[in-house]
């Protein structure tokens, strides 16, 4: 690989990583030269990294330059509807296909996110884990990708819903349930499992967001 798209490659992740990791946010500007600056990149592979996400509809126009989208309404909805079924048929995949060890890790998160509770952004971070070793646990590295873009835009929505008081404890409750029906091989309870909490977690997000009018 060339220097130039080992650059271009490490440019684009390095800024998809700030938008997942929350370091920018939805609405922030990104400006060419402060982003070669802060990554030590040059500009040109920062440049072709802006145009790669813009196209991804990860960034969008404000006038001449760039900004972190948004989701509108109908986008989150959207998103959530694909969520819903992929992340069913990850549970459903994993069930069937996931190695002993994989539920002991998927065990082992659980117990261990309970230490997160009050801390909705250390809480969201560890949803994230524990939901990305579901798809892997899926062993269909298909799906697996459609679902890595998924979580991508998930990215673009300002606030979490694990910030909602309470939501950490019963989301946790949550991921118990769908960890015991991948254990028991429960194909159909793992994915109804899962839907539900998506559903759950939609649900909560959407009257989180009425109240803020």
């Amino acid at each position: 690989m060339s220097t130039s798209r080992s650059q271009q490659r490490d440019a684009y992740d390095l800024i998809l990583q700030a938008i997942d990791g929350g370091d920018f946010k939805p609405g922030d500007r990104l400006v060419e030269s402060d982003l070669a600056d802060r990554f030590g990149v040059s500009r040109t592979p920062i440049r072709e990294a802006l145009q790669r996400l813009e196209t991804q509809s990860l960034l969008a126009r404000d006038g001449r330059s760039l900004i972190v989208a948004s989701l509108d309404h109908n986008q989150m909805a959207e998103l959530y509807a694909v969520r819903t079924e992929l992340e069913g048929l990850a549970a459903r995949l994993a069930a069937r296909h996931a190695a002993v060890e994989e539920i002991h890790v998927l065990r082992e998160m659980v117990a261990a996110d309970h230490a997160f509770l009050g801390n909705p952004e250390a809480m969201s971070k560890a949803n994230r884990r524990f939901h990305k070793q579901i798809h892997l646990a899926s062993h269909n590295r298909y799906l697996v990708q459609q679902l890595d873009l998924v979580h991508r835009s998930m990215a673009l929505m300002a606030t979490t819903s694990l910030a909602v008081d309470g939501r950490g404890e019963e989301a946790l409750q949550e991921h118990s349930r769908i960890v015991a029906a991948i254990e028991a091989r429960d194909e159909d309870g793992a994915t109804q499992a899962l839907k539900t909490h998506i559903s759950i977690a939609f649900e909560v997000r959407l009257k989180s967001d009425a109240t803020a009018f």
